[in-house]
């Protein structure tokens, strides 16, 4: 899809239409909006080649966070942007000078033989090349507005952008999941992400109500694409929220506490599909939400030990 320019590149994580970035083109230059992991590289120089333009007129990658399925590729691809600036929240600028300690921490979680497969090894990028994003910095393309907003809730070095000439933010993690196998006649479904290890329900909704006060058209999720009617999926996401805040305050004195969260949360979801006129089985709603189930009660696990 394109409209004011925006481009929806699929990244090829993990599986069709679940990791997007997005390419932004205005008087004849253009910028990234997130960019996935190594692997996604050839397709973002793709979606340059596809609209005509050279990767010379490429003057920005704007990382939302720093999470490996958004900025893992960071390295690699501005090593091709010969003329391109990163900019990234200010707690996010040493980790792209350095990712030594991003490929730690996943490391220690999936292990080298799974990190190298998913992501492959990370590139510094040039601290010169980097520009410090705080809350409210403007990244001009070529007169072409797009502010920084700190939005923490999912991570406390998150950002959304918002594009103040087609009314649309690009919002990262801060406005949930919407995958497309899970719109039915209701439109798309949307739960929050907890990944960990940041999670603050307080700030996300916040962050969250930030975002709609702006009255954009649109959103522009990282996972995955357009969503509109965003008042709507706004109280969807501020319900989910609490719901999820209430099955990990539930499993909190568990025994299994993990396993206890993988199911609630299996049931959660089961239950809000089922709401949205979904009618899928519990095999296809772990193949579409398997990955979160697990990631979400591992962010809801670190919040609970957090106190």
């Amino acid at each position: 899809m394109t409209s004011h320019g925006i481009h929806t590149i699929d990244t090829g994580f993990v599986r069709p239409q679940f990791d997007a970035a997005y390419l932004l083109v205005h008087n004849g230059h253009g910028a990234f909006i997130d960019c996935g992991t190594n692997h996604s590289v050839s397709r973002l120089l793709g979606a340059l080649a596809d609209v005509g333009l050279d990767a010379s007129k490429v003057d920005w990658l704007i990382l939302t966070h720093v999470h490996l399925d958004h900025a893992g590729g960071a390295g690699e691809l501005m090593a091709r942007l010969p003329n391109a600036r990163l900019a990234v929240h200010p707690r996010g600028t040493r980790h792209m000078a350095d990712p030594s300690q991003l490929w730690a921490g996943a490391l220690a979680v999936y292990g080298e033989e799974v990190m190298e497969q998913a992501y492959g090894r990370l590139r510094p990028v040039p601290a010169e090349r980097i520009v410090e994003a705080p809350d409210g910095h403007v990244v001009d393309l070529r007169g072409r507005l797009l502010r920084c907003l700190d939005t923490p809730g999912h991570a406390k070095h998150h950002m959304a952008i918002y594009d103040e000439q087609a009314n649309v933010c690009f919002t990262g993690d801060t406005f949930g999941l919407s995958y497309r196998e899970f719109d039915t006649r209701q439109g798309p479904f949307i739960l929050p992400t907890t990944t960990p290890v940041q999670f603050d329900p307080e700030a996300l909704h916040a962050s969250i109500n930030r975002l709609l006060a702006l009255k954009p058209d649109a959103m522009y999720l990282t996972h995955f694409g357009r969503v509109e009617h965003v008042e709507r999926l706004a109280g969807k996401l501020h319900d989910m929220i609490d719901a999820m805040v209430a099955v990990a305050l539930n499993a909190k004195d568990s025994t299994d506490r993990h396993a206890r969260l993988v199911h609630e949360l299996t049931q959660l979801y089961a239950a809000r599909t089922a709401e949205h006129g979904w009618h899928g089985d519990r095999e296809a709603l772990v193949h579409g939400l398997g990955t979160d189930i697990e990631l979400n009660a591992q962010g809801l696990g670190v919040w609970l030990d957090r106190g």
